[in-house]
């Protein structure tokens, strides 16, 4: 149900992908919080939903060394404030709130950039998003129809390497369809180099956030979404593509497509 407004806020662009960017990344930035076992409603609690929210819209107005600024300085300010908390019981907690800020603002500050370039805005992050969903659901079909060899029995024991090569057979195979709907030409190897690249972060980020379940001992981040948890269970992938991907638009250049 959340697909059609999701893709039109990825179309449209402007404003409306700023306020699904950070409405979502206030959302990923409470589900953290609670899981490091801070309270949401009290400082540093809405210190990184806030600081996720704030560097996204900044990312998207076009100023990514500032939301860089902002959101370390949001890290320092929670790091010195908790500091007093130094029991054995509350330092972990502590650190995993820390790391939270370059977890989540990362890909807050790396999306909106990627759709506010002007050119190709919709093109790259439409090419992402198809790459991280082909990924998921191919991963998801294989491994249910083939099974196999676990792919990390120790951190998510439903994941097997039949999985992971139909999810990144299915990434490549969507992204030649993307490629091929915005380029009347295009080279298939840097298709492939592009699509590949990205699935395998995109696995990488689903067996990262596993990692971080299992480190918290909950089965889902959260309860937003009845059924399928929470937006950390969703946008695991994303949240590690995302600055994967603002990489490589970096580094072919502003205007040009992931794929060329």
């Amino acid at each position: 149900m959340l697909l059609p407004a999701v893709l039109f806020c990825v179309w449209a662009g402007g404003w409306w992908f700023v306020a699904l960017t950070a409405l979502a990344c206030l959302g990923l930035g409470m589900e953290w919080t609670a899981m490091c076992g801070f309270d949401v409603r009290v400082f540093p609690g809405w210190a990184l939903p806030l600081a996720a929210a704030i560097v996204a819209v900044l990312s998207a107005m076009g100023e990514p060394r500032d939301a860089f600024l902002f959101a370390a300085g949001g890290a320092a300010i929670a790091a010195v404030w908790t500091a007093p908390l130094l029991g054995a019981a509350v330092r972990p907690n502590r650190y995993a709130l820390i790391l939270g800020f370059p977890y989540i603002c990362l890909a807050a500050i790396a999306l909106p950039w990627l759709r506010a370039d002007p050119a190709t805005g919709w093109a790259n992050t439409l090419f992402v998003l198809v790459v991280v969903w082909s990924s998921d659901i191919g991963a998801y079909m294989a491994g249910r129809l083939f099974g196999g060899p676990r792919l990390a029995p120790a951190i998510s024991p439903g994941k097997t390497w039949s999985g992971a090569a139909g999810g990144l057979i299915s990434a490549v195979l969507a992204a030649f369809g993307v490629a091929a709907c915005f380029s009347a030409e295009f080279s298939p190897s840097h298709v492939f180099v592009a699509a590949a690249g990205l699935g395998i972060v995109s696995q990488a980020g689903d067996l990262l956030e596993s990692a971080v379940k299992r480190h918290f001992g909950v089965k889902d981040s959260g309860h937003l979404i009845p059924g399928h948890g929470g937006l950390l269970d969703r946008l695991d992938a994303l949240i590690a593509v995302a600055p994967a991907a603002a990489l490589l638009a970096y580094s072919v250049g502003r205007g040009v497509v992931l794929w060329r």
